[in-house]
């Protein structure tokens, strides 16, 4: 399937070597995917090549698998399995063996189809989950020794820049800026997005120049139904997470209070929580994300979703076929986290994206090799 995003999406990056892109912030050295002879090229402008990004969340372990197209990208397979590698994390403080287990039986279906599709640039990078447990170091090690995959872990700006990356193509080019909001498992991403044209000009800005300010919670749908509960959830619960939630975004909200936003200023949403609600509204018996990615709703049909899903007992959720029941008991904690980024940043529509992360890491990598041609190069 084509999968459409701007060239001028990415960030600019130095031309990566091996099977890692050098990544957005800080410096990295190079490493190969596998101590197990992983082959592959190393980069170079070529369209026939395969690229790979893997996203190891706290909820989620997820591949995505493309090759360049004149587009955008062209995906060739993907993986998507919920692990909970953060389970019981807030609570220990160490990532569970159970856990670990499930998330290493996914990892391996990740390296045999890197290994079916002749992958060869590819990042491996994990989030929340292994930025916080005291054993997430070695779940790393682990991962390499058993698995032969080498996962980098990132710390949260490069994950808040990586997820722009992926879905800012969907902001609405008319608004001199926008909300974009990831939430994950453990934590979320938060990014104040400047105007894509400054100054009226043709010209589209390199991501990183877009960002004007980012900021991670440490919260997120994991971690929030751990500490309130997932499967019953009262009108007080739901408005004590939203609580929680105001009190650690406070400080971003005073931040860019005085930043501009015209008329076309919006909420751009990547996440399971907001892909599902877009799934709730549309009425769909199964989840599709060609409907979902890219929808607009209004702040009411917003509202009217979340409703609907707070409505629902455990079993009707876990029943529904865009939630079901590996995801039913957390699907209200996201809801919760909306609603707090709703009323601090009141707007008249969001619009839904079904990519995040793992585009912007393809897209990044892509770039680092060259593989668009820029037009002015022949002018």
């Amino acid at each position: 399937m084509e999968f459409i995003l701007s060239s001028n999406d990415a960030f600019s990056a130095p031309q990566g070597h091996g099977y890692f892109a050098a990544p957005v912030s800080a410096a990295h050295t190079d490493v190969p995917a596998s101590s197990k002879g992983f082959s592959g090229n190393r980069g170079g402008r070529s369209s026939s090549a395969t690229y790979a990004a893997l996203d190891l969340g706290t909820n989620n372990c997820r591949l995505l698998i493309a090759r360049p197209s004149r587009e955008g990208l062209r995906i060739v397979d993907s993986f998507s399995r919920i692990v909970r590698l953060g389970e019981g994390l807030s609570a220990r403080g160490r990532l569970s063996e159970h856990a670990i287990e499930r998330t290493l039986a996914a990892l391996s279906i990740c390296r045999e189809k890197l290994d079916h599709k002749g992958v060869s640039r590819a990042r491996l990078i994990a989030t929340e989950a292994c930025r916080a447990a005291e054993n997430g170091i070695e779940f790393i090690e682990r991962v390499q020794k058993d698995v032969g995959l080498s996962l980098e872990i990132v710390d949260r700006e490069t994950e808040a820049h990586l997820a722009a990356a992926g879905c800012a193509s969907l902001a609405d080019p008319a608004a001199d800026s926008v909300l974009l909001f990831d939430i994950g498992g453990g934590s979320s991403e938060i990014v104040w997005l400047d105007q894509q044209n400054p100054n009226g000009s043709g010209a589209e800005r390199n991501m990183r120049d877009r960002v004007r300010h980012w900021t991670s919670l440490p919260l997120g749908v994991v971690s929030l139904a751990e500490k309130f509960g997932g499967r019953t959830v009262t009108a007080e619960t739901f408005q004590a997470m939203v609580a929680l939630v105001d009190d650690k975004l406070k400080h971003f909200v005073d931040l860019v209070g005085q930043q501009p936003r015209n008329r076309h200023f919006h909420l751009l949403g990547t996440s399971g929580t907001v892909t599902t609600l877009a799934g709730v509204h549309l009425g769909l018996m199964r989840y599709e994300r060609r409907r979902v990615d890219g929808l607009w709703m209004s702040d009411q049909e917003t509202v009217s979703a979340t409703n609907r899903l707070r409505a629902m007992s455990y079993e009707q959720r876990a029943a529904n076929g865009c939630i079901g029941p590996e995801r039913a008991d957390l699907v209200l904690a996201g809801c919760a986290i909306l609603e707090s980024i709703r009323k601090a940043f009141p707007t008249q529509r969001i619009r839904i994206a079904d990519r995040g992360l793992r585009e912007g890491i393809l897209m990044q990598l892509m770039h680092a090799d060259g593989v668009w041609v820029d037009p002015a190069e022949h002018n």
